[in-house]
């Protein structure tokens, strides 16, 4: 099969024929239609992630049609269409896994990092962290569910905890919450859509002089966007930071009200300067998202139909990858970049 490696961080991805993997017990072979293009494989491909397994295929919004299936695979069959995620493997006995939080596994696998991704015509993955695509999906707009919607909707849950139990919180007497969105890419477009399905204003900080990415924000339901080096008009009652860039930590701190949470929702960052305890008090918090649970998985499988969220995609065949990662480094990417895999 012909696959995007890295060898290096650092280094451009080569293009390699290698053999079809084979699926061992318990798992799934998937060959791959299409995979996102996500900065998690930036930051690898940049060298900005500790110890990957090297050489490695990154990718891991994934999506394919089941080709075989391992021994004991009893939750899928050949032919069937399904997604592999960033989380592949847990240990399910670490006290993180015994108390329900397996995202934070110390000897968790994750696909185009410690396992190989979909950035190849086949990819292998364990049956039990694989998800079903709704219908209605085509390949290439679901893909950036698998992580830009993930890592969004596991985000804007811990922004409002209470958003599930309450769907319709904001509409009726009490004011609707306002959630500011720091970064109007893969992610951000997407949970930007959830988040007004579910009664929330959204506020839009895009990159300085990105007029064209806050004429996108307005139009998924944005009721304002403007830069990151913006004050909001109003006082937000959350924050979450998709972009990987600390500075923005002590801004959001500044926007958000008394009370507010500020989330950081990228695997890695810049370091945050040094802010005044004056901006934090007040019982606001800064917390980070690590990863996804299979629950995130079930949740974001079943609203986005709903919503419905749409997926703006900007297509790149398989061999391209490198151009991919470019546009996305460089910020010409609107919306998801998704590999085409032939």
């Amino acid at each position: 099969m012909l696959a995007m490696v890295l060898d290096k961080p650092g280094q451009p991805l080569r293009l390699a024929d290698i053999e079809v993997p084979e699926p061992g017990p318990g798992q799934i072979r998937v060959r791959v239609c299409a995979c996102g293009v996500c900065r998690t494989d930036l930051h690898l491909v940049d060298g900005e992630l500790p110890n990957p397994r090297l050489p490695v295929i990154p990718g891991h919004e994934i999506v394919g049609a089941i080709d075989k299936l391992g021994e004991g695979v009893t939750r899928f069959a050949v032919g069937e269409r399904v997604g592999i995620p960033w989380l592949g493997w847990t240990c399910g006995e670490c006290r993180y896994c015994t108390s329900g939080r397996e995202n934070l596994c110390d000897t968790a696998k994750f696909h185009g990092y410690t396992l190989d991704g979909g950035y190849a015509q086949y990819a292998v993955a364990d049956q039990r962290y694989c998800f079903p695509i709704p219908e209605g999906y085509a390949d290439i707009q679901a893909a950036p569910l698998l992580c830009a919607g993930l890592i969004g909707y596991r985000s804007l849950k811990m922004a409002f905890p209470t958003l599930e139990r309450a769907p319709t919180m904001g509409r009726g007497i009490i004011p609707r919450p306002i959630v500011g969105l720091y970064g109007f890419g893969a992610s951000a477009h997407i949970v930007a859509q959830i988040a007004v399905h579910q009664g929330l204003e959204v506020y839009a900080f895009v990159k300085p002089g990105d007029a064209e990415a806050a004429e996108f924000a307005r139009g998924l339901g944005a009721v304002w966007a403007g830069g990151s080096d913006e004050a909001p008009p109003v006082e937000l009652d959350a924050a979450i930071i998709f972009a990987p860039v600390g500075g923005l930590v002590p801004a959001a701190l500044r926007a958000v009200a008394k009370g507010g949470t500020v989330v950081c929702a990228g695997i890695h960052m810049s370091d945050i300067p040094s802010f005044p305890y004056s901006i934090l008090w007040g019982e606001r918090v800064v917390r980070s998202v690590a990863n996804l649970m299979r629950e995130d998985g079930d949740g974001l499988m079943r609203i986005a139909p709903r919503v419905p969220v749409k997926i703006h995609v900007q297509t790149y065949p398989l061999e391209a990858a490198n151009e991919a990662l470019a546009d996305l480094r460089e910020g010409r990417v609107v919306g998801a970049a998704v590999l085409v895999v032939e």
